[in-house]
């Protein structure tokens, strides 16, 4: 009676932790892409072009990607709690400077601040629960820590293109400011007693012996080439749908942003679809489906276009969790560095691909940055042929031991 007792315990335990870890991580997010369905706005409210107005969301995305290899490091000596309280603080702090500033130099600078300390709260919290978690449930707590940043992107677009005015757009940031203090405290209140890593295990995984391992590269490559792809859909789709012949307002646009609802559902199914039919076979899916929802949106009809946006989302999204849970299932140790690694690669590749993406529209259009788009898919297309080949290796190898 006891053992079971204390197995319940357990359980609850680790699911008020998973629940904390959620709603934090969604807070995070809340904070990333509140610009992204303003841009607009933002270009006649400081006279500006889209690509300098684009640096509001590139930004972050760079700051991120800037800062995940310290806080890997971090992850990997210091208490989760410490780390989720300073980088709470200074994203809220940082979310009130871009809320009151009259320019936009001080709103990109502080807009990178905010990236650079989102990792104290999203690659630090996903090493803890590499640590913590059992192998066999990994890669479902994977799916649901991806879906939490699913959710907290869509209602950061949400909150920045329709739920305020656009032209009250400044108020969107102190809601997200105050959603990260929320979060913030219900983490410590979860995370307060957990030891630093170094009192649990010797853990010296060097950046440099994680990138000699090619198996891992696989992980790398989709996360970065995925955000590659999907960043800019979502990025330049206000201008597209403003366009004829949808002629869309921008709070019209942002109910776009709505298709985040398939993510939410696909990322924790990711991984069980993973389990099921293998990382390889799920990563190939993945790029497939991508591929066909690129392909629809070139069609100038909006049904196509609400279409293919769910499929970008699934597709996108069964890559995403398929390759998280991938890298975090051949690790022994450094999972704090690993993921800061897998982090820096897809926030590299969301830089990059915003960046691209406003400059090919700017000069070719959409149907250029589509085209544009779809040659990146053969980048999970190929790390899911090679992810295959090799599980069909170590499977015939575990027959003949």
């Amino acid at each position: 009676m006891n053992s079971r007792l204390q197995i319940e315990n357990r359980e609850f335990e680790s699911q008020r932790l998973q629940r904390a870890v959620f709603v934090l991580v969604c807070a995070a997010f809340l904070n990333i892409y509140i610009t992204q369905p303003i841009l607009s706005v933002l270009e006649s409210e400081f006279h500006a072009s889209l690509l300098q107005v684009s640096f509001s969301v590139s930004a972050v995305l760079l700051g991120v990607a800037i800062a995940n290899l310290p806080f890997g490091a971090l992850a990997d000596s210091w208490p989760v709690a410490r780390l989720v309280m300073l980088g709470g603080t200074v994203i809220a702090l940082a979310g009130v400077v871009c809320s009151l500033t009259d320019s936009l130099d001080v709103l990109i600078a502080a807009r990178f601040v905010q990236g650079a300390f989102v990792p104290a709260l999203t690659t630090c919290l996903a090493a803890h629960l590499a640590r913590h978690l059992p192998a066999a449930s990994l890669n479902v707590v994977m799916g649901s820590y991806v879906a939490a940043t699913v959710l907290g992107g869509m209602v950061s677009r949400l909150l920045g293109g329709y739920v305020f005015a656009p032209s009250h757009w400044r108020w969107a940031f102190i809601v997200a400011a105050l959603a990260v203090v929320l979060g913030m405290l219900l983490a410590w209140r979860e995370l307060r007693d957990a030891p630093a890593p170094a009192a649990m295990h010797h853990d010296d995984v060097s950046f440099m012996a994680l990138l000699s391992q090619p198996a891992l590269w696989l992980s790398y490559a989709c996360g970065a080439a995925g955000q590659a792809i999907f960043a800019p859909v979502f990025n330049t789709l206000p201008y597209r749908l403003a366009e004829a012949p949808f002629a869309l307002s921008t709070e019209q646009a942002s109910l776009a942003y709505l298709v985040y609802l398939v993510g939410i559902v696909m990322a924790p199914n990711a991984g069980r679809i993973a389990n099921r039919y293998g990382t390889g076979r799920t990563l190939v899916g993945g790029a497939l489906v991508l591929a066909a929802a690129l392909l629809l949106l070139m069609l100038p009809s909006l049904s196509a276009v609400v279409l293919a946006l769910l499929l970008v989302c699934g597709g996108f999204f069964t890559v995403h969790a398929a390759a998280v849970g991938a890298l975090n299932r051949k690790l022994k140790a450094g999972q704090g560095r690993a993921n800061a690694l897998y982090v820096l690669g897809y926030y590299v590749g969301a830089w990059f691909g915003i960046t691209w993406a406003a400059w090919v529209y700017q000069h070719a259009g959409w149907n250029a940055v589509m085209g544009c788009a779809l040659a990146l898919v053969a980048v999970p297309f190929t790390a899911g042929l090679l992810e295959r080949r090799a599980e069909r290796r170590a499977a015939t190898a575990s027959v003949v031991d």
